[in-house]
């Protein structure tokens, strides 16, 4: 069993913030933001890290600047839920072709698959290449996505 988390000070909080709303944020906007001195952000930045709270740096990229102007989340049934099967889906599923991020849920679905595409086309084509002749797949449902707005929960919690 792993060890529990350290909880997080007020100092952490602040410097999650900061990265929240800017990944790139300098060591010395990162202490500005938590009151503390520059020198020890870097340790507070390992320790957040090795906490497992932290978990990498992203960029937000605008994947219809790229031309890709269809997304998708697809609901995903699974014919059954024998763990070797639901493995097996959940290891390859995250490297096909478009696929932004799958989440394992409960209720009526088992997986929502955000993906990607250059057309409705391609969509379609995402669906039959992967899902539709998938062992582990019973069935699928898809939706349209027409806009994607980022919520400001995250702020919320490290309040």
């Amino acid at each position: 069993m792993a060890e529990p988390k350290r909880s997080l000070d007020a100092t952490d909080r602040a410097i999650l913030r900061a990265l929240s709303h800017n990944a790139r944020s300098s060591g010395t906007a990162l202490a500005a933001a938590a009151g503390i001195a520059e020198s020890t952000v870097a340790l507070r930045l390992r320790r957040l890290h090795d906490d497992g709270y932290l978990r990498g740096y992203h960029a937000d990229i605008d994947v219809a600047a790229l031309g890709v102007t269809v997304q998708a989340l697809i609901s995903i049934k699974l014919t059954k839920h024998v763990r070797a099967e639901v493995d097996a889906f959940r290891q390859a599923a995250p490297t096909w072709p478009g696929v932004l991020a799958l989440f394992h849920m409960a209720g009526a679905d088992d997986y929502l698959l955000h993906v990607a595409a250059h057309s409705a086309s391609a969509l379609r084509d995402f669906v039959l290449a992967y899902l539709a002749g998938h062992p582990a797949v019973a069935h699928t449902e898809t939706n349209l996505i027409f806009e994607h707005v980022e919520g400001r929960g995250l702020e919320q919690l490290l309040s």
